[in-house]
């Protein structure tokens, strides 16, 4: 199904949220809509076109400490660029999974220093072990971010549909003619 921008008041990106929610803020007058796509979702007496962007009607001030990444699944594949740290591949994220490189039965933790971005394939062969014990290497040891990433959204670049790229930075070149 398709997703929603979430802009704040000042039409800058806040998060990607369902279209379920994204019509729940749209009916309690909290957002606008700014671009929708072609498909619809019907009822007994309403139709209404899916939401691509929406913006609040109220600035929300983001309590953020930028020394501090918050660690979450998504936060894990940007710092690991969505590259399995065994085989080096990059997948998309419905084909990743984290490892824990010290097994959680010998005591390895859940957090930044001990999580790395794996495909599914390679965290099967890896198992419960260490890298060492399952024969596999890892390409970059897992620490903590120093900063968080420029404005990471749920999806890539080439999978954003069209009706974002106004909303969000690309760190690409601009043609010039």
């Amino acid at each position: 199904m398709e997703h929603t921008l979430l802009l704040n008041a000042t039409y800058e990106p806040l998060k990607v949220v369902d279209w379920r929610k994204a019509i729940t803020l749209w009916c309690q007058g909290k957002v606008e809509v700014i671009s929708v796509y072609d498909r619809e979702v019907r009822s007994v007496s309403v139709s209404v076109k899916l939401p691509s962007v929406i913006r609040l009607l109220r600035y929300i001030r983001i309590k953020r400490h930028f020394n501090l990444v918050p660690f979450s699944r998504a936060n894990i594949y940007a710092r690991d660029d969505h590259t399995c740290q065994y085989c080096a591949q990059a997948f998309p994220v419905d084909r990743l999974t984290f490892d824990h490189v010290v097994p959680v039965r010998y005591g390895g933790r859940k957090d930044w220093e001990n999580i790395v971005t794996a495909c599914v394939r390679c965290n099967r062969r890896k198992g419960g072990r260490t890298p060492a014990e399952a024969g596999m290497r890892i390409i970059r040891m897992p620490r903590r971010p120093v900063r968080p990433a420029t404005v990471r959204i749920a999806v890539g670049r080439r999978e954003a549909p069209e009706s974002w790229r106004d909303y969000l930075y690309w760190n690409v070149k601009l043609d010039e003619s």
